[in-house]
């Protein structure tokens, strides 16, 4: 999980609500919205960062807050996310992110910047990821089941890949790989936006807090 920065939000759903007897069900432009939630999340689910792209097939639109417990929040663009269809029709034990959320509420909003949802996370050797947080811990394996194989597999693959540019930096360099090449790495991994990118990101802080320590 990685924070988002929210942009500005489709002229269509400030005039929406702004109208009479409006609600999420009647807004009709959520090509739009789906468009502007897939640009400000660089493509990447808002839990799982698994790939996202523009359409009702492809994404959902995720309520942060639930529509049925916060009435107020169904059109503030602030509460609105994009989802991956997190195994949509398949058993619970199989779903994740909004899918497998449903109406539960969740400790942080990584699109909230006072939430700080990066320093909030941490992830494992075999890909897991976890909170030093018990109440949010459970809610990243219960609510969102970021701990599914499949996501801890996607995950592992990427750590394993930073893993091996370091060993491949430290032979070619014959020596320590300097501050400056962990930075740059961490901005070429933070500017690709690639799948679960935010694991790499997150490894090579933990490396550059290492060396400032």
């Amino acid at each position: 999980m990685r924070g988002i920065t929210k942009g500005a939000e489709p002229a269509s759903l400030t005039i929406h609500r702004q109208t009479a007897h409006c609600d999420y069900d009647n807004y009709q432009d959520k090509v739009a919205l789906r468009h502007a939630l897939v640009t400000e999340q660089h493509g990447l689910c808002c839990y799982c960062m698994g790939r996202i792209h523009n359409g009702p097939d492809t994404m959902k639109i995720e309520h942060w807050q639930c529509q049925s417990g916060y009435w107020a929040e169904q059109l503030s663009y602030h509460n609105l996310l994009g989802a991956c269809l997190g195994g949509n029709g398949q058993p619970p034990n199989l779903q994740h992110c909004d899918t497998r959320k449903g109406d539960r509420d969740l400790q942080w909003n990584p699109a909230d910047p006072g939430h700080h949802i990066e320093t909030r996370i941490r992830y494992e050797s075999d890909g897991g990821i976890c909170s030093d947080e018990a109440a949010f811990d459970g809610q990243l394996a219960a609510a969102l089941n970021l701990n599914f194989p499949r996501l801890k597999n996607n995950r592992r693959s990427v750590l394993t890949a930073v893993l091996d540019w370091w060993k491949q930096e430290k032979a070619r360099l014959q020596g320590p790989v300097s501050r400056a090449q962990f930075e740059r790495e961490r901005r070429r991994r933070v500017d690709e936006c690639q799948p679960y990118c935010q694991v790499a990101v997150w490894w090579l802080d933990q490396r550059l807090a290492r060396m400032a320590a």
